[in-house]
């Protein structure tokens, strides 16, 4: 039995008919479970760090660094987890 994770904390900011704009605040080692996007989407790292993508194809590290966006289409599936020893935040926009 694998240890179970952390919740990453999701804090909605902006929900109206044209964009989602959620706050991810990730402890160390948070996930946010496994889920599928619905909608094409922007993230904007507020801190620099590895985050570990589990996919249907395996793991992945990715880094990110504080103010350096990134864009990925509707209908990823994954699992994100912070792989850093500090909080990880980012902001996520999602286009409806």
């Amino acid at each position: 039995m694998s240890k179970q994770r952390p919740a990453a904390v999701p804090t909605k900011q902006v929900d109206n008919d044209r964009v989602v704009v959620t706050e991810w605040r990730f402890p160390p080692g948070g996930e946010t479970g496994w889920h599928r996007h619905g909608y094409d989407y922007v993230v904007v790292p507020q801190t620099t760090g590895q985050l570990l993508l589990e996919t249907a194809d395996g793991e992945h590290l990715a880094d990110l660094v504080a103010g350096v966006s990134y864009y990925r289409g509707e209908g990823v599936e994954h699992n994100v987890v912070n792989a850093c020893d500090h909080e990880f935040v980012f902001v996520e926009i999602e286009v409806k």
